[in-house]
């Protein structure tokens, strides 16, 4: 009975991916982008879809998005070339750390004014939403092969991949006030996040490149594993002793991605396919974790407050971020 079942979970499974796969191709043709389709996908799948899995689970969800966004955060740093990114490095921190900030406050103002929703509750939505995906980033820029000048896709790259730990600390900030917890337990958290976050991934990804530029694995396929490994690692202990680790992962990307290391084609080609399996499963979970039929209920609020974001909250931000570079306004506007 046990290898029945194994075997039918394996079969959907399988299945999932290969439509999940199809579902990309088809998206290039109409002009989707291809990860709403992995989302389509998870819906159609789901409690109130066609083939109706019941999945409701949001802790187990929470944490097979977490382990695919270590890769997806991996990957996106590895593939970050620090020479064509370094002349935007200003910008792109600015706008992943104050911008996220800026659209969070402006989101969360707008919810509490405009929605009559407390203040803590608008800015706890303004900090869930406040940051760009980085998944989506990578994945419109890398598969459209866009030719973006004057470095605008190393800053786009940067922003999104750095702008989700900011997020993630203020989403962490107004759930702590909501608890009435002290602001030096907030203040400590916040230091302790971005501190050990960017001293365990620099720290890491010296003693990985050092590793990888010296040491022969008898066994070359050996070489993905261990990298792999070493994200998984950077995460993990990072968020053991309290840093960010996304943040951590992210910077460990960058450290290999630009480092002089063996074998890097054949990563870059693996660490693809693992970033791009990590998009299918994330996608394909938040949405079949979704039920749409509740939406209709909140689709006047998350509507109001998407056109809001788009139209007002993060152009004001960006403009008031990149007004102090020598930005076209062509690239600002993008």
């Amino acid at each position: 009975m046990i290898h029945i079942s194994t075997s039918f979970a394996l079969l959907v499974v399988a299945i999932i991916i290969l439509v999940c796969i199809a579902g990309s191709r088809l998206s290039g043709r109409l002009g989707v982008p291809t990860l709403f389709i992995f989302i389509m996908l998870g819906m159609l799948f789901g409690s109130d879809g066609i083939f109706k899995i019941p999945f409701g689970n949001f802790a187990l969800a929470e944490q097979v998005c977490s382990v695919a966004l270590i890769f997806i955060m991996f990957y996106g740093g590895f593939g970050t070339n620090w020479k064509m990114a370094k002349p935007v490095a200003a910008p792109s921190i600015l706008m992943s750390t104050l911008g996220v900030v800026l659209t969070a406050g402006l989101t969360g103002l707008f919810c509490c004014l405009v929605l009559k929703m407390t203040l803590l509750e608008g800015l706890l939505i303004g900090s869930v939403v406040g940051s760009t995906d980085a998944a989506s980033v990578f994945s419109i820029l890398r598969s459209r092969k866009l030719n973006l000048k004057g470095g605008l896709a190393s800053l786009l790259e940067i922003e999104s991949g750095s702008n989700d730990p900011i997020a993630y600390m203020l989403t962490i900030v107004v759930l702590t006030l909501m608890s009435s917890s002290g602001g030096g337990s907030i203040l400590l958290m916040l230091v302790s996040q971005i501190v050990f976050g960017l001293l365990i991934g620099f720290l890491l990804g010296k003693a990985t490149a050092f590793v990888l530029k010296r040491i022969n694995f008898e066994i070359r396929g050996l070489y993905p594993i261990f990298v792999m490994a070493i994200a998984i690692l950077s995460y993990a202990f990072c968020e053991w002793i309290g840093g960010n680790g996304y943040l951590s992962v992210y910077i460990v990307g960058i450290m290999l991605g630009n480092s002089k290391i063996q074998h890097k084609k054949s990563l870059v080609h693996f660490f693809d396919g693992v970033s791009w399996l990590m998009q299918i499963l994330l996608f394909f979970t938040l949405g079949l974790l979704s039920f749409p039929s509740q939406m209709p209920a909140v689709m006047g609020t998350g509507i109001a407050v998407s056109l809001f974001m788009i139209i007002v909250a993060r152009p004001l931000a960006t403009f008031g971020i990149l007004s102090w570079f020598k930005i076209p306004f062509k690239q600002k506007l993008f």
